[in-house]
């Protein structure tokens, strides 16, 4: 009996194990079919201290930490290669391959030539001109090494957010819950200003944050600060008051909310709005001349963005950011337009897929399927007022969504 026993625990075991190296690969064979697509003979991860937060989203695994510095190889076809240190060499066990051990520094490279082989086009979290800083991980010195062994070095920028950026079915749906709760919050908390303002009940930006907050807990989604900024507040386009920097919200005042949340569920993507409001029963004129030029402005980055995906055309962030900033640039406020147009969203407000930027960064990144953005022009009138119109777009294969029903005009909160 006692054999048995011993026999059924062996093959279990056996079993698990073998159902934990068809689990693991799994992705390996995903990244290696991109690689062969894309042309790589592979692509080269590298990690010191936690230095680069995105492996463990792509190779989907916990956060890789350690004291030494670590390579891992995955070829476009064949094994992968771990090179590992002396004394931590179990610190990549949880990734599957054969394991290459260094332990002086001058050894370090040759492991890492060995790991590569054959390999000359190699992916690697780096951006030429660092025109891309969220995909830099890799310091330059490191850089600099595994170019000196013959390699070329190419961008993992379209790689990372292809295998870090795209949501799942269940993320989607997510978010758009997230979305019509985060839009109802909103709406509610203009609601609040118009009761505490027929009220006679002092109102601050605090309050109004702190209503939003409670709201948020109370609908299952992550309480955060958000902007809520008035009149030159707007402005500053992050702007967030607090004990210390904090103004009276007053009947004749614009209010800009601007919140990101998410829903407090295991791999929730994030939401990211903005609404514009003015304590009053009729928007004056200089606002609504101001929100027609940014809300044309947003609405022709999105159509552009919606058209292109229809017709299989294949564009960049900076592309869409193009599109938005000649929208204000042509009415005459390209100055006063201080950021990109939109980000990435993924499980935190600012993913790690294209952002819409051709300002702050030049995005060359592709916009794939799959994958979500904010649409946030916005002119800052610096001393007076500042307007943002903000929407989540989902792309799909040919198509481009926005995930809510949106904003279309300063809302008139006395109204």
């Amino acid at each position: 009996m006692k054999h048995l026993t011993f026999a059924i625990i062996v093959i279990a075991a056996f079993a698990l194990n073998l159902f934990a190296q068809n689990e693991r690969p799994a992705r390996i064979a995903e990244i290696q079919s991109a690689l062969q697509k894309e042309k790589l003979d592979g692509w080269l991860f590298y990690d010191f201290r936690g230095s680069d937060i995105l492996t463990p989203r792509i190779l989907k695994t916990e956060r890789l930490g350690g004291s030494r510095r670590w390579f891992y190889y995955i070829p476009a076809s064949g094994e992968p290669v771990k090179v590992v240190h002396a004394i931590e060499p179990d610190q990549i066990d949880v990734l599957p391959g054969k394991k290459l051990i260094y332990r002086e520094w001058s050894l370090l490279k040759s492991q890492v030539k060995t790991a590569i082989g054959s390999g000359k086009r190699i992916a690697m979290q780096y951006s030429p001109n660092n025109d891309i800083p969220y995909i830099s991980r890799v310091d330059a010195g490191t850089i600099e090494m595994v170019r000196s062994l013959g390699v070329d070095i190419i961008t993992s920028a379209d790689l990372v957010q292809q295998f870090e950026a795209v949501w799942t079915d269940d993320q989607l749906a997510m978010h758009k819950e997230a979305n019509a709760k985060l839009q109802k919050i909103i709406v509610e908390a203009f609601g609040e200003i118009k009761r505490r303002m027929i009220a006679n009940e002092p109102t601050t930006e605090v309050d109004v944050q702190k209503f939003m907050m409670k709201r948020f807990s109370e609908e299952g989604m992550r309480a955060e600060p958000m902007i809520v900024a008035v009149n030159a507040n707007a402005a500053s386009p992050h702007y967030f008051p607090d004990a210390e920097h904090n103004s009276p919200i007053r009947r004749g005042d614009l209010v800009l909310i601007d919140s990101v949340s998410k829903l407090t569920k295991p791999k929730a993507p994030a939401v990211d709005l903005t609404w514009v409001g003015y304590v009053g029963d009729r928007v004056p004129e200089e606002y609504v001349k101001i929100w027609n030029i940014v809300y044309g402005a947003q609405q022709a980055a999105f159509n552009f963005v919606k058209t292109s995906f229809q017709n299989h055309k294949s564009i960049r962030g900076a592309d869409v950011d193009d599109v938005s900033r000649a929208v204000i640039r042509k009415a005459g406020y390209a100055d006063q337009f201080l950021h990109r147009t939109g980000h990435s969203i993924g499980e935190e407000g600012h993913g790690n897929g294209a952002n819409i930027d051709n300002l702050e960064t030049r995005d060359s990144r592709r916009l794939i399927p799959g994958t979500a953005f904010s649409i946030e022009p916005g002119i800052y009138l610096e001393g007076k007022f500042g307007i943002r119109s903000e929407i989540d777009v989902y792309v799909s294969e040919n198509d481009a969504i926005i995930t809510a029903p949106h904003q279309t005009e300063i809302l008139a909160i006395m109204k």
